[in-house]
């Protein structure tokens, strides 16, 4: 079974950094694409940013271009969710995910995909 396991979230200030981890296994993570996704109390899941493992093209969402990062490390099967410049409206439980289908082109609609990891909290907050 596809495990998922996120790491690296937390409180920090306005303008502050974080970088999240997303460590899959059990998975032939090289081949597909993995993506962020945060969902804010009360609010509906949205996609942050995604990566395609195999050739390393990502798609961020536009409220978070040129402040978050994503990439991987193939060796470690892992991906990094860089985030700089944080906001309040940051604020949300991260969730990473994994597509299974082989060298589909990443996208941030939930549907895509199969196997979601637990969540790892941020906050931003002075």
């Amino acid at each position: 079974q596809v495990q998922l396991v996120e790491s690296g979230g937390g409180l920090v200030q306005p303008g502050g950094s974080l970088r999240l981890s997303c460590v899959v296994s059990r998975f032939p993570f090289q081949d597909h694409a993995i993506g962020w996704f945060r969902q804010a109390a009360g609010k509906e899941r949205e996609g942050v940013s995604c990566i395609n493992n195999w050739d390393g093209k990502t798609d961020p969402t536009d409220s978070v271009k040129g402040r978050f990062t994503i990439s991987r490390d193939n060796a470690k099967n892992t991906v990094y969710l860089q985030m700089k410049s944080l906001k309040p409206e940051d604020t949300a439980l991260y969730y990473c995910a994994a597509d299974r289908q082989m060298f589909r082109r990443c996208g941030l609609a939930s549907p895509q995909y199969d196997d979601w990891g637990q969540g790892t909290q941020v906050t931003v907050s002075s």
